[in-house]
């Protein structure tokens, strides 16, 4: 009898640490501070995970790029080093990534979620690229339309044919380089990290590549301008890398990819007003926030479609790429 009951008991010991042990814990990285809008969404988005996959899946958040920066970090979900993240695409990886950044392909949020969002052309790009890497594409995260941050009064912010006489930082991709050239300034690519610091001491005057949201957490107290002039859309992904995802059991798989997708709703019913909020944010700390016009916006737009994308057509691939903008431009 007590041979009995101490076998049924190491059996149940044993069954409930199988239980504990098949609990998947994902690492999960993102670029924003913690307690930034990102941060306490993914917190939400865990929450939701837990509950419905019955525990099997948790997330640990990793957030201010503690993981890396986020072309560290795509190649290292697309290893399976780290398993998830949620942050812009890294075009280091491939070129053909820069269709996410092309400047002024949305001309207002209807459109953006038309083309970012479920079934746009660019979000089905985007996944078969991801593909290409090892990574499971989720969804899509709208963050804001971009604009240009100053450590400086603007000169002539809506008109992209004057010369600023302006350098500004921009990343370390052809996208955003021509952007703001073909606005009026002279573009300086500087990684993220040294970027505060180059506009503090005056190695350039400010930073195209961004928008309220980001000049808010990283460049407000050496922002003096802003001005939302639409340089491009900004949406990050959400990866996770794609042997982890087929690891997990069918019915995991479904309650993250449920879970990823409401995440998404969610985000493009709150994105436009997040960004009119952080606006207000930038002027409340004391930046002077310039108002651009539809007229301003559809000229900057104009140029840049004549100068800036054949080039970056002939970057990623003329064919290819033009073939996405064929479904989105009519």
């Amino acid at each position: 009898m007590k041979k009995s009951i101490l076998t049924t008991a190491v059996l149940a010991s044993t069954l409930a640490f199988s239980a504990v042990a098949q609990a998947a814990v994902l690492k999960i990285s993102h670029i924003r501070p913690q307690g930034a809008t990102i941060d306490l969404e993914l917190k939400e988005l865990s929450a939701d995970i837990e509950k419905s996959t019955g525990g099997d899946v948790k997330l640990k958040i990793f957030a201010a790029n503690s993981l890396g920066d986020y072309t560290t970090v795509q190649e290292r979900v697309s290893l399976g080093a780290i398993d998830m993240a949620v942050q812009p695409a890294a075009t280091a990886a491939s070129r053909k990534m820069q269709i996410s950044a092309f400047p002024y392909i949305a001309a207002d949020w209807k459109q953006a979620k038309e083309i970012y969002g479920p079934g746009g052309a660019i979000n089905e790009a985007m996944k078969e690229l991801y593909a290409k890497q090892d990574i499971v594409m989720l969804s899509a995260y709208p963050v804001y339309f971009g604009g240009v941050a100053l450590n400086r009064e603007a000169v002539a912010p809506g008109n992209p044919d004057v010369g600023k006489g302006i350098k500004v930082r921009v990343p370390g991709i052809k996208s955003f380089q021509l952007t703001a050239d073909a606005l009026g300034y002279i573009s300086s690519p500087i990684p993220f990290s040294e970027a505060f610091t180059a506009i503090q001491t005056g190695v350039v005057d400010g930073v195209i590549g961004s928008g309220a949201e980001g000049y808010f957490a990283s460049f407000r107290d050496v922002t003096k301008t802003y001005i939302p002039i639409n340089t491009h859309f900004e949406v990050w992904y959400m990866l996770i890398n794609a042997e982890t995802f087929a690891d997990l059991d069918s019915d995991d798989q479904v309650a993250l990819r449920k879970a990823a997708a409401d995440f998404e709703v969610r985000r493009w019913v709150k994105a436009e007003a997040d960004q009119a909020l952080n606006e207000k944010k930038l002027e409340e700390y004391g930046a002077k926030v310039i108002e651009i016009s539809d007229e301003q916006l559809a000229a900057a737009a104009k140029k840049a479609r004549e100068v800036v994308w054949p080039q970056i057509l002939n970057d990623v691939g003329a064919e290819w790429g033009q073939g996405i903008l064929d479904k989105i431009v009519k």
